[in-house]
């Protein structure tokens, strides 16, 4: 067991023991003990191995005892036993916004509430009115969360179906049987959500019988869901669903595309066959009874006198009409990228330090990095004081001298306040490179406050990048409501850029936006919002992104030149 499913299991024990009132010194102990062990250096199974893990600052005896037995067997009988005394159902209530420990033991304890339907049924009945710490507003916002895992339920961020597809990919790819192979669907077309994993594989019919054995018996599938020579559908142990299609060789372009989606894409381009006198399906191309030889998807498009359609445009988003005439634009791609501002340093929340980064950046080929920690009002993340920024600036000088091969910007990621201000004055504002301008804060805000809010920061002379506009999380939480129309209109008017946030729960600004943004002449940036040095691969979510939204290297302002960066940031 890794470092991160222990921090995990650790911080759940926290919570139930808070939800049985336990003492808080107690839980408290277990979710200091979740985030050391979280931000462990070194290899946890190492440390257990020695028996150096009471060595760790803030894990005592109790604490190393049930560790070591999770890294050693996997299992930690004390756990399974606090989750034996209450209701499985505990830990969704603590999905909805809003509700934390406390408030699903009261409801537990009161209502004798076990899961998310007998929580909707309690809103319902107005149950929750008269109940301590709670009331209609609450009770609405419950109504209003439930809802939104309702609508997300079975679906998965895109990062898990990358994480999860890649190994299934590679052993199949290891296949000599199989002549192509490649992802399909909703992950190919890189969409923020997924229900499932689609594969399209090519072979001799003779083969299909053992690869479906092989994929079938795959270490990572959990059970067999259906068997087929033809399509094969099992379910991973990680929850995710994956399915595997085998077509003839001659079959595999059309059959890639129409399995890529999306629907309304296919729908479009079979209406664009029909007016050349052809007929589409996933067996191929077709002229009466005559099937056109088409060799890959380049082949397909120019088939049916279209330019190539990258995958993350096939959403029937006017990519047809610009392939017809020729106007596909050169989507960025990740080698593009020469630098990076979204990172945070030990300074504020994140793991490493500012060496640590600035190496890292240099191994990854940048030509410069930003620093941005979070400002002071960000207390729980460790913000920023007037004197730390001061001491940050001194050593970032120091390293500056030390590491001439890269450029090192001085940032922050300073709040918007409720009034849309910056927390810092203006003369500590002017000492940095640059300003990433977020909301942490007070999302629930009516929609014309929200928007004068984010548009008065942006009118902040010293703002130069707009961080994930819309605040949203994932299949957790939904974006505060704003006018992104106007905000985008109002980067344009002061020469904002606008960050496209490659944290695979976040993907804000949405792909859906980021083609208005380019029509009104904003800039983006495609950044990592890194918290650690891994952080740093996340930037090829957001670039799934951004391709998906229409945009090519000239509209991402972190694929210039170092020396182009710096003048505009002074400017």
């Amino acid at each position: 067991m890794d470092k991160k499913e222990v921090s995990k299991i650790l911080e759940e024990i926290g919570i139930l023991l808070e939800i049985q009132g336990e003492n808080p010194f107690k839980t408290r102990a277990y979710f200091n003990g979740a985030r050391t062990i979280e931000l462990l250096k070194e290899d946890i199974s190492i440390l257990v191995e020695e028996n150096r893990l009471g060595e760790v600052k803030g894990i005592g005896k109790a604490l190393q005892e049930k560790i070591s037995e999770l890294v050693r067997t996997g299992r930690l009988a004390y756990y399974e036993e606090l989750k034996s005394q209450l209701p499985e159902g505990i830990f969704d209530l603590l999905k909805i916004p809003g509700l934390g420990p406390k408030k699903v033991k009261l409801l537990y304890s009161e209502l004798a509430i076990k899961n998310l339907g007998e929580l909707e049924y309690a809103c319902l009945e107005n149950r929750l009115l008269h109940l301590k710490g709670f009331g209609e507003k609450t009770q609405n916002k419950i109504l209003e969360g439930i809802d939104h895992l309702k609508k997300y339920r079975g679906q998965h961020l895109l990062s898990t179906g990358i994480l999860f597809s890649r190994p299934i990919l590679e052993k199949l790819q290891k296949n000599q049987a199989i002549i192509g192979v490649s992802l399909a669907g909703s992950i190919r077309r890189q969409k923020e959500l997924i229900k499932d994993i689609d594969i399209i594989a090519s072979c001799q019919e003779e083969k299909r019988e053992a690869i479906m054995e092989e994929f079938t018996s795959f270490s990572e599938v959990e059970k067999i869901i259906a068997k087929g020579n033809t399509k094969s559908s099992v379910l991973l142990s990680s929850g995710v669903n994956i399915d595997l299609r085998l077509v003839e060789e001659e079959e595999y372009p059309t059959a890639l595309h129409h399995f890529t989606g999306s629907k309304e894409h296919n729908t479009a381009i079979r209406h664009r066959a029909k007016t050349l006198g052809l007929k589409v399906n996933e067996y191929g191309i077709f002229r009466g009874d005559e099937k056109i030889k088409v060799e890959d998807e380049e082949d397909f498009f120019q088939t049916l006198r279209l330019q190539y359609i990258p995958p993350e445009l096939r959403e029937n988003n006017g990519e047809i009409e610009a392939a017809e005439a020729g106007d596909i634009p050169t989507l960025v791609d990740l080698e593009d990228i020469k630098g990076i501002f979204h990172v945070h340093s030990n300074y504020s929340d994140g793991i490493n330090t500012l060496e640590e980064l600035i190496k890292a950046a240099i191994d990854k080929g940048f030509q410069y990095i930003g620093i941005s920690d979070h400002s002071k009002t960000a207390v729980y993340a460790n913000g920023l004081k007037e004197a730390a920024v001061k001491k940050q600036h001194e050593e970032i000088q120091q390293l500056r001298i030390k590491y001439p091969q890269i450029k090192i910007f001085k940032g922050i990621e300073s709040d918007i306040l409720p009034d849309g201000s910056l927390d810092y004055g203006e003369e500590v504002l002017s000492q940095f490179d640059y300003i990433i301008g977020s909301i942490h804060s007070h999302f629930n805000m009516d929609r014309e406050s929200m928007t004068n809010r984010i548009k008065r920061a942006v009118e902040n002379k010293y703002l130069t990048i707009l961080g994930h506009p819309t605040g949203r999380l994932l299949l957790s939480r939904k974006a505060y409501d704003v006018d992104l129309e106007a905000i985008i209109e109002a980067c344009s008017a002061n020469a904002v850029a606008i960050e496209i946030n490659s944290n695979p729960h976040r993907l804000d600004l949405d792909w859906r936006m980021c083609k208005y943004a380019k029509e009104k002449g904003v800039k983006l940036v495609i950044e990592p919002d890194a918290h650690r040095i891994s952080g740093f691969d996340d930037i090829a979510y957001g670039i799934g992104i951004a391709r998906k939204g229409w945009l090519g290297a000239e509209d991402v302002l972190n694929c210039r030149e170092a020396e182009e960066v710096e003048m505009l940031f002074k400017k």
